[in-house]
């Protein structure tokens, strides 16, 4: 006895000295180095060199480029910031961005001009200076470029020639940003045709959208800030689209065909410049038409693409020109319930439906040697995986080992280089070629966190009531023991367009979440209906009824950690921001008793303070979905609390206004009810920077000393 007795006790030294091996990961690195320090050892920035086998690479800090060549694999370092900036004169702080034009000259941007280089002479060939106020600059090869300055666009070339596109001195007329608040896919609001004769853009009356009061506290005294925010069922904005010819200087102008108030987005050229082809849609959301225009006089042409949908109609991806010489061109859509790809001619006729998954496709990134290449979810909608197919609809999966790829094609489309990580693969670097064969390894990235005292992230799946597959993640302490008892806490977003649980490095969570399970939690999430990657079906559940099949999901969930005896079934918190601060309200609300603390950042609190275009995609407008909006708004529930809730919001959010939560606090108030509040001073929607730790330690610490 005495000598078992003793075996254990070496036992328990012998494992403390082997667990104490490993570093204690802090919060402050959590937040702030999980990829900039902890994440996947890898290449950044890779371009394919025209007309070569070669491509261009920057290693971490941006400040060394180097060329490699796919056939030999020979890798070189050709240029450092050091010299470059001394033969430029320049203080570059780095080369990410660069753009070839051919096999030895590129574009180096920086924040007031462009520099084209030749690496073979190591000279600067031109230099495009812009102004040091410009935003949102768009090149043109290497001899012009458009940006805006405020509300208006100016357009520079090589020569120092400056063009004033717009001139507009009404503040409510915006030129060359992204309208629709950057729905529908839309990401800009500058566009260069093909010969860069013609600069198209985007510009928006804002005349009938509210004005909203954000106040600038770092000024003495404070001061009322005022930004457009279009509410749903109020006034929004008007789009139209630019076609600036630089042969004349005229401006020919687009409106909607079918109301002032209707969408315009996915805007693109022709390969011959001849017309443009724009996606409009209704305010209502449920009907879309592509529609041709001519870029010689600005007319409507043809609707080449009409869809219908009593739900709503989307469209995210302009069309897509596989061919310079061909007017054919590539639209996704997502009609038979998936983004399928779609191959029409101009005449409007489908000449072939070139894919038929029952996944999601995602993006297009290039066409080469007839083939489409395509990023697609495959089977597993965790996985973000590459896919060509030709013509004829002949598809081809290349990345063959499951996880999150991120690829380049070459030009000839003979190499594709891929990076891709996984739940259980750190990083891996490799050079494909059409078939999907791997030629060469380049790089295995060790694990960053080896170091470190972490534990786990386990995928799993649930099935929802209604018979869908869920996906989950739980994360658990490196000394997990399952005869012991855990709380949990549960993270959560659930809304559209979003996919917290992925097949990439540590399922898609934040290093934030393996240190709180370092203190002794579970930090469990699952990808209710409603959230993205699942298709039409999936997604499109929440119609109308914003947070109702998300909870129902979010609840499954609940069931489950239940039903794990290592689960503490009294201590469960969850927590989440945006529309994840939504979930986190409505569930302390809706569904008083089952979490004992919550947690919400920056949530919404009724849809009719949020904005036209996202919240009537999926509420419609408020006078048209009455009990909708009464059943998802947090104040008629607000009797309802029985837990600890901690509500936070940056004080300057234009995204989800203040309003929400000072709506809800006010109710709180009125109800007796006590709860927690934290603002967070000229912040936006999200608390970013060094900040952010200060904000990660407000929530963590409040889970913790609230859920006893």
């Amino acid at each position: 006895m005495k000598i078992n007795n003793f075996l254990f006790t070496i036992s328990l030294i012998v494992s403390a000295i082997s667990y104490g091996q490993k570093q204690e990961l802090t919060l402050k690195d959590a937040v702030l180095n999980q990829y900039r320090v902890y994440g996947p050892e890898r290449n950044f920035d890779v371009k394919w060199i025209p007309g070569t086998s070669t491509y261009s690479f920057l290693k971490k800090g941006y400040d060394k480029l180097f060329i490699a060549d796919a056939k030999s694999g020979k890798e070189i370092e050709v240029l450092n910031l050091v010299d470059f900036n001394k033969l430029t004169g320049l203080t570059l702080n780095s080369f990410f961005g660069i753009e070839w034009l051919n096999a030895t000259r590129f574009i180096v941007p920086s924040e007031a001009s462009y520099i084209v280089f030749d690496l073979e002479g190591q000279q600067v060939l031109s230099t495009l200076f812009i102004s040091d106020k410009a935003e949102n600059a768009l090149l043109y090869k290497q001899n012009k470029i458009a940006y805006t300055i405020e509300n208006n666009i100016e357009l520079a070339d090589e020569k120092g020639n400056v063009i004033k596109v717009t001139n507009n001195r009404d503040k409510n007329i915006v030129s060359g940003q992204s309208i629709a608040r950057n729905e529908f896919g839309i990401k800009k609001g500058l566009f260069w045709s093909n010969s860069g004769n013609i600069l198209a853009f985007y510009q928006k009356d804002e005349t009938a959208v509210a004005d909203y009061p954000l106040l600038d506290i770092t000024k003495t005294p404070g001061e009322l800030v005022s930004i457009k925010y279009p509410m749903a069922g109020l006034g929004s904005e008007k789009p139209k689209v630019g076609l600036f010819q630089l042969n004349t200087g005229k401006t020919l102008f687009i409106t909607p065909r079918g109301g002032e108030d209707n969408y315009l987005t996915n805007l693109t050229f022709t390969p011959d410049d001849k017309y443009v082809l724009i996606a409009e849609v209704n305010r209502d959301q449920n009907h879309m038409w592509l529609n041709l225009y001519s870029t010689l006089d600005g007319q409507f042409v043809r609707t080449l693409i009409e869809e219908t949908n009593t739900k709503w109609v989307e469209p995210e991806h302009p069309a897509y020109f596989p061919d310079s010489k061909s007017s054919n061109f590539i639209w996704i859509s997502e009609r038979d319930g998936f983004n399928n790809l779609y191959y029409y001619d101009l005449s409007g006729r489908l000449i072939k439906q070139l894919t038929k998954n029952q996944f999601v496709t995602k993006e297009i990134i290039s066409c080469a040697n007839g083939n489409i290449y395509f990023y697609a979810t495959g089977e597993n909608p965790m996985n973000n995986m590459l896919f060509r197919t030709d013509f004829k609809g002949k598809q081809v999966l290349i990345t063959t080992v499951e996880g999150d790829h991120e690829c380049t094609v070459s030009n000839d489309g003979k190499w594709v280089y891929d990076f891709y990580t996984s739940n259980v693969d750190f990083g891996t670097s490799q050079l494909i070629d059409f078939n999907g064969k791997v030629q060469r390894v380049l790089k295995k990235s060790a694990n960053g966190l080896a170091s470190f005292q972490v534990g786990t992230c386990d995928l799993g799946r649930l099935k929802a009531k209604d018979g869908s597959i869920l996906y989950t993640r739980m994360i658990k302490p490196s000394n997990f023991d399952p005869s012991k008892k855990y709380p949990v806490l549960v993270y959560v977003y659930g809304g559209p367009h979003a996919q917290m649980v992925t097949n990439s490095w540590l399922g898609g969570a934040n290093l934030w979440m393996l240190w709180m399970a370092e203190q002794g939690y579970l930090v469990y999430t699952v990808d209710n209906r409603g959230s993205g990657e699942r298709g039409f079906a999936f997604e499109s559940q929440i119609h109308r009824q914003l947070g109702t099949v998300e909870m129902e999901d979010q609840l499954t969930g609940v069931e489950y950690l239940k039903s794990l005896p290592y689960v503490d079934k009294n201590r469960l918190a969850v927590h989440g921001w945006s529309f994840g601060g939504f979930m986190t309200t409505s569930l302390m609300l809706r569904n008083p008793g089952v979490f004992q603390v919550g947690v919400a950042g920056g949530p919404v609190t009724d849809w009719k303070y949020y904005e036209v275009m996202y919240g009537e995609r999926y509420m419609d407008r408020p006078e048209e979905n009455e009990t909708g909006y009464q059943q998802a708004c947090l104040m008629n529930h607000a009797q309802n609390l029985t837990g600890d809730l901690l509500l936070i919001h940056g004080t300057v959010d234009d995204v989800v206004v203040m309003q929400h939560n000072y709506a809800l606090v006010k109710k709180f108030v009125e109800l007796g009810k006590q709860m927690d509040f934290f603002p967070y001073p000229m912040h936006k929607h999200n608390v970013s920077g060094r900040d952010r730790v200060h904000l990660i330690e407000k929530i963590l610490t409040y889970v913790i000393e609230h859920n006893q």
